[in-house]
């Protein structure tokens, strides 16, 4: 099924909410797509287009330095996340 841009844009706003909210806590995308009860690949390629836009970034590395095989976290860019922060 094809989702319109019109929804996958509204759709894409409540992932940067949810990565504003939890924030300073970086979010892996099985942690998003709960909250937003849409399936893990779908809010995979709406995280990538986020990420080609700069407004979030994906984290490939766990707290240890290790990288994730098949797995990534995202927070929003420091230049997104003050925007928010002062818009509130």
């Amino acid at each position: 099924m094809k989702l319109s841009n019109e929804k996958r844009e509204k759709i894409s706003e409540q992932i940067l909410q949810i990565i504003f909210i939890k924030s300073p806590k970086s979010l892996f995308t099985s942690e998003i797509a709960k909250e937003i009860a849409r399936d893990e690949e779908f809010i995979k390629d709406l995280l990538e287009d986020l990420q080609s836009k700069k407004l979030i970034i994906k984290i490939t590395k766990n707290p240890k330095g290790f990288t994730y095989l098949r797995r990534a976290r995202w927070r929003l860019s420091d230049a997104i996340y003050n925007h928010y922060r002062n818009n509130q």
